[in-house]
């Protein structure tokens, strides 16, 4: 008996790494060796996870549906549930449009039994920053959410996007209880029958709602333990999601249009209204640089967006080359043990004895270092050895 009580962990304590046995001072007394070891660690576990030769959603259409209760004044997240919000949305931002440079991005504030359209879905980034700058603030929160009038708001736009983009809505709840108009049930058959996928990241605790929501729409719910695990849970939707195969049969080839920006100089291009700003404070700001539709010359002040008057999808050459990436991802390198003879391929660094594994690619054989193998799979996406072996890079291509 005693020895099963020595092997069974409490509630509290499954699946969690105990990551202070693995931090150790280095000679001169510090731990930042270690603790950056272990964030390595993650990083590894998250790419082997992703996998190639998948459909994925590129083209995205999010609203994220913020919680403006009194809950969000709680202060097991410092200093505040809203605060805390507030500072990971700002990277989360960054992340997402930088990752998905197709996709838009909008947010909708539900206090007072309410919901507000706060930003229009939109690829700028600055925009949505000024927005929880400005109005997403501790002074906003107040009474109670509106699942239902939030989900409902959102609905009603995302049901007019693309059938070949992924529309989603992720809810970052803090409140326990929601006072809806009507039946919330309603919305969410509406929600799973339009193929709109909903996630919750639960701020409080569990509620049954909230999982039945995401159930039903093919979405993810999680509860934060703490601000990391909050950060992490923001980051699982920066990439692509795989796309829902019930709702991509009719996906074909997409028509786009790739403008030019035209001239800044007033002199010597007409002036023109830009589309964006119809209906905000600027309509009557007439200018002359900007981004012509090649279809309907109608001109945008920002890419990628969705023509309002003739439909064409707008983009620029690069957003669908950082686009690339996800669908061929580099694979996971395989750990081996140190051979102090050898060197990075990469930066040519020598390895050492303190070095406990270094990292080969399968497909062309070449050795990384630690530094070299997040770099590659992180931001370069790209093996330098593969891409140097020509024979190597073409067997990647036909397969």
């Amino acid at each position: 008996m005693a020895d099963d009580d020595d092997i069974k962990e409490y509630r509290w304590e499954t699946g969690y790494e105990k990551t202070w046995e693995a931090i150790q001072e280095d000679e001169k007394g510090n731990v930042e060796a270690s603790v950056h070891e272990i964030i390595q660690r993650a990083k590894r576990k998250a790419q082997l996870e992703r996998k190639g030769h998948t459909r994925l959603g590129m083209m995205r259409h999010m609203y994220v549906i913020l919680d403006g209760s009194d809950a969000m004044l709680d202060q097991d997240l410092k200093p505040t549930r809203q605060s805390c919000t507030v500072k990971l949305l700002e990277e989360f931002i960054e992340e997402f449009l930088y990752e998905s440079p197709l996709s838009q991005l909008g947010f909708i504030l539900t206090r007072n039994k309410r919901a507000e359209k706060i930003s229009d879905l939109t690829g700028n980034s600055k925009k949505h920053l000024e927005v929880l700058k400005s109005i997403y603030t501790q002074s906003s929160c107040s009474g109670e959410p509106s699942l239902q009038n939030a989900l409902e708001l959102a609905l009603s736009t995302l049901k007019h996007m693309p059938t070949h983009a992924i529309r989603e809505i992720l809810i970052l709840m803090g409140s326990l209880t929601t006072c809806d108009p009507g039946d919330i049930n309603t919305t969410i058959q509406t929600l799973k029958s339009t193929g709109i996928r909903v996630s919750v990241i639960g701020i409080g605790a569990e509620v049954r709602l909230c999982r039945h929501l995401c159930h039903s729409t093919g979405g993810i719910y999680n509860v934060v333990l703490d601000d990391m695990h909050y950060k992490h849970l923001l980051h699982e939707h920066v990439f692509p999601p795989a796309a829902i195969p019930a709702h991509s049969a009719d996906n074909a080839l997409i028509k786009m249009g790739f403008p030019h920006h035209g001239p800044t100089d007033e002199k010597t291009t007409s002036l023109a209204m830009c589309m964006c700003h119809l209906e905000s404070d600027e309509s009557g700001r007439l200018a002359g640089g900007g981004y012509l539709c090649p279809q309907c010359r109608s001109k945008y002040c920002e890419l990628p967006v969705e023509c309002k008057v003739c439909g064409l999808t707008l983009v620029s050459a690069p957003h669908l080359a950082r686009s690339y990436h996800h669908l061929f991802p580099v694979g996971p390198f395989t750990p081996i043990p140190v051979d102090t003879s050898l060197s990075c391929f990469a930066c040519r660094a020598e390895f050492k004895e303190i070095d406990k594994q270094v990292y080969k690619c399968e497909t062309c054989t070449k050795i990384f270092c630690l530094d070299c193998d997040m770099f590659i799979h992180d931001t370069l996406h790209t093996c330098p050895g593969c891409s140097t072996n020509q024979k190597t890079f073409q067997n990647i291509i036909d397969s």
